[in-house]
């Protein structure tokens, strides 16, 4: 922990000409795009491995008919065709599972008065007047919605309610027009995969509660991520 704070302040250090008082927060943006950077090569083998699986449609599509009346049996046919086609049916979680562990770091420390045993002192940073160690519920009660910090998460709901409602009406058109794409078409087939398909296009709206419940640093993480997915969706699934 005292590691990544350490980065946190170097980052915030290297950015201060620029971004003054908020360097903090420009600092979680830019570990934010560092860490999606990395992860980009993931989400570009997952947009190839959901390619794939709409090629291998034709075959599902015998094999549902040949096991019409076995539905047991015409799961485990599947399984084993995706299988022996090297394509996994969930491949597309690998890239989101990967950015926890960045996500609960900043989390832990932005929710610790201390680091190594010393005050820490990033939670002494803020993006303009919102604490980054804050929640909403401390904006509620002090100053408001309408007060310098809660205007502050009121911007940030705005860019997370736009970046979901593209994504929402992007997926909903991706389904209807392919649904493996977006990791459907053989849900009923795959284990889990067909309730998963049923939330995804809500699933950037569940950004909206962690905005309003993690610290404030936690939140920019977030809310950064969230939109780089949707421009990065936006270009590998067209």
């Amino acid at each position: 922990m005292s590691v990544f704070a350490h980065l946190v302040e170097q980052l915030a250090d290297l950015l201060q000409p620029l971004f003054h008082a908020s360097a903090a927060a420009a600092a979680i943006v830019l570990f934010t795009a560092l860490v999606r950077l990395l992860v980009h090569p993931l989400s570009r083998a997952a947009a190839r491995g959901q390619r794939a699986r709409a090629e291998l449609q034709p075959k599902v599509a015998e094999l549902r008919k040949k096991h019409r009346k076995d539905p047991e049996r015409l799961q485990k046919a599947i399984l084993e065709l995706h299988k022996e086609e090297k394509v996994s049916p969930l491949s597309g979680c690998l890239p989101s599972l990967l950015q926890l562990p960045a996500f609960f770091l900043l989390y832990h420390l932005f929710s610790s008065s201390t680091v190594g045993g010393e005050r820490n002192g990033l939670l002494a940073h803020e993006l303009f007047a919102a604490p980054l160690g804050g929640r909403w519920a401390d904006v509620l009660g002090h100053g408001g919605i309408f007060g310098a910090a809660g205007l502050v998460y009121l911007g940030l709901f705005v860019i997370v309610a736009a970046v979901a409602t593209f994504n929402y009406r992007r997926t909903k058109q991706m389904m209807a027009k392919n649904p493996v794409a977006v990791g459907g078409g053989d849900g009923e087939q795959v284990p889990g995969l067909a309730a998963v398909n049923k939330v995804t296009p809500f699933m950037s709206f569940f950004t909206l509660v962690s905005v309003a419940v993690v610290p404030l640093a936690a939140a920019l993480y977030v809310v950064t991520s969230t939109a780089w997915s949707a421009v990065e969706r936006a270009a590998l699934y067209r």
